[in-house]
């Protein structure tokens, strides 16, 4: 069962994913949005980590991604039995086996929506390693998160909001979620 931080909450039943590319600000703006909304929440990466006491970035380097892929997809299909909670995912949750079609019909998702070098300016400056950035070059960065998020937005777009994080007011995203 998944662990998350709960806050009691009079409202209806809801789960809200947050998707978007590594760097955009998921488990950050959700800790944030929670308490807006009065919810709980749970970071699939954070429950991996806690749940086999190792880094995802160990993992990847050990078992490989597609072994992770699978952990985290069973992991992703536990956040149907949370109630009232906010979900932040990897950033490739959603692009792998039916992820993104399980997430729209368990829950609302917004996508963090940013460019890819807002992303790259990020995540050069970010002390978590990240293991799809292991072997790239920082000047290679912008390029290769282009060329990923070709890949991977039409999973992204799919979601119920699009939110930019550099743009909007995480509070204007809880009154649209309420």
């Amino acid at each position: 069962m998944l662990k998350f931080v709960h806050l009691h909450s009079e409202s209806a039943i809801l789960r809200t994913y947050l998707i978007g590319f590594m760097g955009s600000g998921k488990s950050t703006l959700g800790k944030h949005l929670s308490k807006l909304l009065g919810s709980g929440y749970t970071d699939l990466d954070d429950v991996f980590e806690e749940r086999y006491h190792l880094r995802v970035y160990d993992f990847f380097d050990k078992y490989g991604e597609e072994n992770f892929r699978k952990i985290e997809r069973d992991l992703l299909l536990e956040t149907a039995s949370l109630d009232n909670v906010v979900v932040s995912t990897g950033g490739g949750t959603p692009c792998f086996f039916d992820n993104m079609e399980f997430i729209r019909d368990n829950g609302i998702s917004v996508y963090l929506r940013m460019t890819s070098r807002e992303l790259a300016s990020r995540l050069k400056n970010v002390k978590k390693k990240r293991p799809l950035l292991k072997e790239l070059a920082p000047e290679g960065l912008e390029e290769w998160i282009s060329m990923q998020l070709l890949k991977r937005e039409p999973f992204y777009l799919q979601a119920n909001h699009i939110f930019h994080p550099f743009k909007e007011d995480v509070r204007d995203l809880a009154l649209k979620l309420k």
